[in-house]
């Protein structure tokens, strides 16, 4: 049985999101990367994509400048900074209470770097292979959400079976522990889940996958693989919490169905 619960708001922060704009003014990006070319690249592709940018080489500085009143609406941090890992500065970050949503951006392809950093509060985990337009698509998603959340509307919590799913904090819970899904992730595990028992096809979720920012490849074999990849994913992160999760059932040639736990089908 899937149920469907709402719930009122919690009491806000100093550092809740505080928007910087109107919809027609642009999205303000902190961003921490101690590689000087890099940084600088990153900073003009995202300013020509509509971004502003505040750059740091380091987080003492980007700590220091919010401490000092620095608004912006989504913060990007390079994983392996020199002076302090990107997850000592997310937790520093939480510590202080700032809900702003935080993305990171690393060359490092792990998926237990991946988990570790969502399970403690990262709102996205972005390759930096993957190209300044997936980047910018998973920032404006990360904004969006966080939006969401400091609008103020009531919280949607989906049970289904083992696994809870929060709305307007997109994550999801196998029983009662997070998985680690990023944004992109849970808008597909949702997707799913709000359709248990149901078949859902390779293009339905192509389309949630590009609605979010992944990158899908082009054709009939192109959009599958990656669909393939992102499901595969999704069911190792579950895995790490449940070595028996079997809820998303494959249907060769057709898509996925997430069990329903009223009929084990």
């Amino acid at each position: 049985m899937i149920e469907a619960v709402r719930a009122g708001r919690t009491a806000a922060s100093r550092y809740d999101l505080q928007p910087t704009s109107g919809v027609s003014q642009r999205t303000q990006v902190v961003f921490v990367e101690d590689d000087d070319l890099y940084r600088q690249a990153i900073e003009t592709e995202l300013t020509e994509e509509g971004f502003v940018v505040r750059s740091f080489k380091d987080g003492e500085p980007m700590l220091a400048a919010i401490g000092s009143g620095l608004v912006a609406d989504v913060v990007l941090l390079d994983w392996g900074l020199e002076r302090t890992l990107g997850i000592d500065l997310l937790a520093q970050l939480r510590e202080r209470g700032l809900q702003w949503p935080i993305v990171f951006l690393t060359g490092r392809n792990s998926p237990v770097h991946e988990r570790l950093a969502l399970q403690r509060g990262a709102s996205d985990f972005v390759d930096k292979l993957r190209g300044t337009s997936v980047l910018a698509a998973r920032l404006r998603l990360a904004v969006a959400s966080r939006r969401d959340l400091a609008a103020g509307a009531s919280e949607e919590i989906l049970h289904c079976g083992r696994v809870t799913l929060r709305m307007r904090t997109s994550r999801a819970h196998w029983d009662r522990v997070d998985v680690g899904l990023t944004v992109a992730e849970f808008r597909i595990v949702h997707l799913l889940v709000s359709n248990a028992g149901s078949f859902i096809t390779y293009r339905q979720i192509y389309d949630c996958m590009h609605r979010v920012g992944f990158v899908a490849g082009s054709g009939e074999h192109g959009y599958r693989t990656n669909v393939r990849s992102a499901v595969r994913r999704i069911r190792e992160k579950f895995k790490a919490q449940c070595t028996e999760f079997d809820e998303i059932q494959t249907y060769t040639s057709f898509g996925y169905c997430w069990r329903s736990p009223s009929t084990g089908a």
